[in-house]
This record gives C-alpha cells, structure tokens and sequence, in this order.
C-alpha cells in the first residue's frame, strides 16, 4: 500500500467523490490542512513518510524534496510548476507531473471577458447608472482595438482564436518558434516583445513564470505601452513588477489592469491595488470551471497512480 498526500486546495474540497479510487488502488491518504498553498515549513511536517503527493502551488524546494525520504512522484493539479523543483526532484529519481492545458477554455475566456470589461466600460456604465447618472459614453468595439499575447501556448493560442474571432488585430511574442498553421489560421503578427507592448491596446500575458520571465513587466516596459492601453495578467504574478505596476496605474502611464494572480498570494489587505478604480481583480480564480475541474482531478488521479506503479 502506498501512501500519499493531498494538498490541491480544489481536489480537497471535491475529494469525497473520489476517495473509491484511492481505495480501489490501495492507496492511504492524507489531506492536508491548506487554504492557498503550503510553504516549505508546512510541507515538511507532511512528507517523511509519503509515497506521492498530489500538490497546488506548494513550494516543493530542495530542502523539501531531501526531507521526502519515500517520496516517488509529485502531480502538480494543473499547469504551473513553477513551485516545484522540477530538476532536483528527477535527479533525486522523483516523478514530476503536471496536466497542461487543463484551463486553457476558462482561463482564455477570462481574458476576453476583461477585455470586454474595458472596451465597453461595463464597470464604470454600471456605476453611473446606479448612481442616478444617465450619462451617454464612449466605448470601442473590439475590431477596432488590437491585442498583444505574451506567451502563444495553449492559452495564449486560445485567446488569439477568440480575439481573432471579435474582429481584433493579434500581435504575438514567444521565445519558441510558433506553429505557422497558427499563425496564419488567427492572423497572428509575430514581433519583438517592445513592439508589442508600443501597438497593443490591450497586452495579455500568457507566458509561464521562470528565469527568463521573472518582472518581464516592469516600469520600463509600462511606460512602452501606450497610456490608453490596459493589461491583463492571467498566467503568474511574479511576471510583472507589482510595485511597478501600482505606479504605473497611479501616474496615468496605462489606463488600467486586470489581474488573477499576484506576486504575494493572497493578495495583502494594504495592497493598493484593492482601492483603484481602473483595475479589476481575482482571486487566482479564471480557472473557474466544474467541467474542467473534474477533468484535472481524473487527470491528476490516474498520473498518480501510473507515477507509484511504475509508469512513464
């Protein structure tokens, strides 16, 4: 019998549903006690004596891999393994799984819907209205507007296919060479990040967070953007400036931002960010979906038990 560890804050919540499969393969469970993610401290409580884990965005260091004496595969629920110490964890003989393009649907949809927000000001007409204004206002159709995707993988290549879909110019940027089936099926404008941060009205990021895209966005490449322009950071937090970006919003440079993930989750009370009215804000929630939730945790399941049996 292996024995394995549950910290995936959305698996948890759903786990009843599930427990037959950890039975059926003879699999003992622990869940663990966790709102977000766990941080190396709390994980080391966990660990000694567990066979795999089933993890969030916990932070699985060196430190937490050497403690892990049993341990034989890690899944991360979802996408992002920014958390994980991917190549220490294989060099240590461990097993690291993720299920990527889990949230491509949900999370591309979020991105549009921000857009949308923005372009057609649903926000500030709302507020007016409410406030017994009835006041007549300027909005933009999305065919007259342009996006720039930082990131053209699953997601991004999803948000280029519906941008494409409302009529939008797509501008794109990405370190690896993109299919031109791709390209030329969404009308895609390859250029250099600058270029795309100058002609985008709205800038969506949908890169993963590494070496290479830690702050990729700060005050020197807002100040690129043009001051009508807004954007969109659905993928990770650390891939913007966050201090950057608050003075940016604060000094006109852009006209606004909507973010799902933040540098410090949760997102602190004396956060800035809380109190602007040009910014809307999510609890690293465009995930949001049973439909795709339920695939994930299959997912997740059945890469575990192929990681303990000797699978590839």
């Amino acid at each position: 019998m292996y024995k394995v560890l549950i910290t995936a804050p959305y698996l948890i919540k759903e786990f009843d549903k599930y427990r037959i499969e950890f039975s059926k393969n003879k699999l003992e469970y622990v869940i663990a006690n966790v709102n977000e993610r766990l941080s190396e401290n709390e994980l080391l409580k966990y660990l000694s004596d567990v066979d795999g884990v089933i993890c969030g965005d916990d932070e699985f260091s060196p430190e937490v891999i050497d403690s892990a004496l049993k341990l034989k595969v890690i899944v991360k629920w979802g996408t992002g393994i920014d958390s994980i110490d991917k190549r220490y964890a294989e060099k240590r003989g461990i097993k690291v799984y993720n299920t990527p393009g889990a949230f491509t649907e949900p999370v591309s949809d979020t991105v549009m819907a921000y857009v949308l927000g923005f372009a057609r000001k649903i926000s500030e007409i709302d507020k007016k209205l409410k406030s017994k204004k009835w006041e007549k206002t300027e909005l933009f159709s999305l065919s007259e507007l342009s996006i720039g995707i930082i990131g053209i993988g699953n997601i991004g290549t999803a948000v280029a296919r519906k941008a494409y879909a409302f009529g939008m110019k797509v501008f794109g940027n990405d370190i690896r060479k993109i299919d031109d089936k791709i390209i030329k099926k969404y009308k895609i404008e390859m250029v250099e990040i600058n270029t795309l941060l100058r002609k985008s009205d709205f800038v969506s990021i949908n890169c993963d967070l590494n070496s290479m895209s830690y702050h990729l966005i700060g005050l020197k490449e807002l100040k690129l953007m043009k001051n009508s322009a807004y954007l969109i950071n659905t993928a990770r937090g650390p891939i913007v400036k966050e201090d950057d970006l608050v003075k940016a919003l604060e000094n006109n440079i852009i006209s606004g931002a909507a973010l799902d993930v933040f540098e410090k989750e949760p997102l602190p009370i004396e956060s800035k960010l809380r109190l602007m009215n040009n910014v809307f804000l999510s609890p690293h929630n465009a995930n949001s979906s049973p439909k795709f939730w339920q695939k994930v945790h299959k997912n997740s399941i059945s890469l575990l038990i192929k990681g303990l049996k000797g699978g590839e």
